[in-house]
């Protein structure tokens, strides 16, 4: 970890400073206002496509313009983003038989199961079960676990996270403790359905998959959401899902094999799928439903060059009804990502306080994050303002309400010059870059600057790290903690006027330091040369203006 954090403080990509100017006083009310409006219970958890995605558009809409922006779509607030709600009903339990018992996954309490298909159902029957150990096809890495193997029409059983994320440093074929896209259970349906895997099942376990059971259930049950294409995504496979790790135990001591034994195995180079001489079955049936849902899109026009952008992003949307505790059945997602609405339109009014820039500043609001990245994906790919025409800039997924801390995380880090250029602001703040506490989670991958770094748009993504101003790493460990098992994701996750501030303030103060510098500046902050995403980059600029 140490020579992995030197490495990163070291370098020196040759990229131009930006001038530091002191920023306008964020407005803490407007972060009090904005995230306890959001996450109201008026707001019902903020569900694309339901009655509450107008309630919510219009409210960011009005706060936008009382900010001081311009509509950013040619003269309209909003980019419709077509999507498909997908709704699994008589879901039957899935079945394993042919080894020496049957073994039955309820669903809910054992199982989540849905399709990216649009079809108004789906039957698995007697499918052969393969275990193909992490999913994963890496030839850049020399990793393939499957190969020697036809999966096709079959149901394949996946770990999650990558085959080293028990390494307690940032050292292996995949970065150790950080998890990589391998990692990501994104990946492993993608990877089997280019296989032509019938069925996609993902074993949960709570340390690797970095968050428990009851955010698969949340996440995974009730309306699905997916992006609306030609095709329906029939190129998909016809099931994915979760199964809880008991279950998975059963399933293939029933086959005469040892899931721990054969796990451990699967994270050595060289392993080789492993057929369980089971068949697995699963039905159900699909309510389906086309709606538009929106991003919302606002401006401040540059004066010199405003056909060169610099972006804000934080999604608006949440999982809107879901599994009720204690008769309270709204996951009214105050932190994720309420506060990060609130956080884009604090950025707003310091900008237009802050007067125009030379660069246009696009602050956009996306829909779809929890259904997979989806608004962002959608804008991504049919961008209001073209993708080499934007410099870059910050995305938020939630922001830090539990008191200043003494150290700024970059999530992902060691990919982009924006991660120079944002150090001698994180020092303005009297504070110190640090990786990330817990790698394992993927983050990178997990939030909307994720769909901008795919096609080459260098985005940001920091936050508050985990020692704190007051009470230090045992304070900071135990709020990030709290938050993950009790409230992620969950209807506890709810506005408290209790909460702490000075940290948002802090970090928010470095996004606008970055963003309003990039838009003042000529630089165009690149990839390193090792990321996955310069060659994309490159080849993008190549057709600048």
């Amino acid at each position: 970890m140490r020579k992995a954090l030197a490495m990163l403080l070291l370098a020196t990509a040759a990229v131009p400073a930006i001038a530091k100017e002191e920023p306008p006083q964020i407005a803490v009310e407007t972060l009090k206002t904005v995230t306890q409006t959001l996450s109201s219970d008026a707001y019902e958890g903020r569900k694309p496509t339901t009655p509450a995605e107008d309630k919510t558009t219009a409210y960011i809409v009005q706060r936008f313009k009382q900010a001081g922006l311009k509509p950013g779509n040619k003269g309209g607030w909003f980019q419709n983003v077509p999507l498909v709600e997908i709704n699994a009903t008589d879901v039957t339990p899935l079945t394993f038989t042919g080894g020496k018992t049957p073994v039955s996954a309820a669903y809910r309490k054992d199982l989540v199961i849905a399709t990216y298909r649009v079809t108004p159902s789906i039957a698995i029957k007697d499918s052969d079960v393969v275990f193909v150990g992490y999913g994963i096809d890496a030839p850049e890495r020399g990793w393939n676990d499957y190969a020697g193997v036809d999966v096709k029409g079959k149901t394949v059983v996946i770990l999650i996270n990558d085959p080293d994320w028990r390494t307690m440093t940032l050292d292996g074929p995949f970065g150790g403790r950080a998890m990589t896209y391998y990692g990501r259970w994104t990946y492993k349906f993608e990877e089997a359905a280019r296989h032509g895997a019938a069925a996609a099942i993902i074993v949960h376990d709570t340390e690797p998959a970095a968050y428990g059971w009851g955010v698969v259930q949340s996440s995974w049950t009730g309306p699905q959401l997916e992006q609306d294409t030609p095709g329906d995504h029939l190129d998909q496979s016809k099931a994915v899902g979760w199964i809880q790790k008991p279950i998975a135990e059963a399933l293939f001591a029933s086959a005469g094999q040892d899931f721990a034994a054969l796990s451990m195995a699967a994270s050595v180079k060289g392993f080789r799928a492993v057929p369980l001489g089971v068949k697995a079955s699963v039905s159900w049936t699909n309510a389906i439903r086309r709606q538009a849902s929106k991003n919302v899109i606002g401006i401040l026009p540059g004066t010199a060059r405003p056909d060169e952008v610099v972006m804000y992003s934080a999604h608006w949307d949440h999982l809107g009804h879901c599994d009720a505790v204690k008769g309270d059945d709204i996951c009214n997602g105050a932190v994720d990502n309420a506060s990060g609405v609130a956080g884009l339109v604090a950025l707003a009014e310091a900008s237009v306080k802050a007067g125009p820039t030379k660069r246009s500043q696009v602050f956009l609001a996306v829909t779809g994050e929890e259904s997979g990245l989806l608004g962002s994906k959608f804008y991504a790919e049919n961008p209001v303002y073209p993708l080499n025409e934007t410099v870059g800039g910050v995305n938020m997924d939630g922001l830090n309400v539990i008191g200043k801390a003494k150290d700024f995380v970059l999530v992902g880090a060691g990919k982009s010059e924006l991660e120079d250029m944002v150090k001698p602001l994180v020092a303005a703040e009297g504070r110190v870059i640090t990786l990330e506490a817990n790698p394992e989670r993927g983050s990178y991958y997990r939030s909307d600057h994720f769909s901008f770094a795919k096609l080459g748009v260098p985005m940001l993504y920091g936050e508050s790290g985990e020692d704190l101003v007051v009470g230090g790493t045992a304070a900071g460990k135990a709020a990030t903690e709290d938050y993950v098992v009790n409230r992620y994701h969950k209807p506890q996750d709810e506005y408290d006027a209790k909460w702490n501030w000075d940290g948002a303030v802090s970090d928010l103060n470095i996004y606008f330091a970055l963003g309003h510098g990039l838009a003042q500046s000529a630089a165009w902050p690149n990839w390193y040369p090792s990321a996955e995403f310069r060659e994309i980059r490159d080849e993008s600029r190549s057709g600048a203006k």
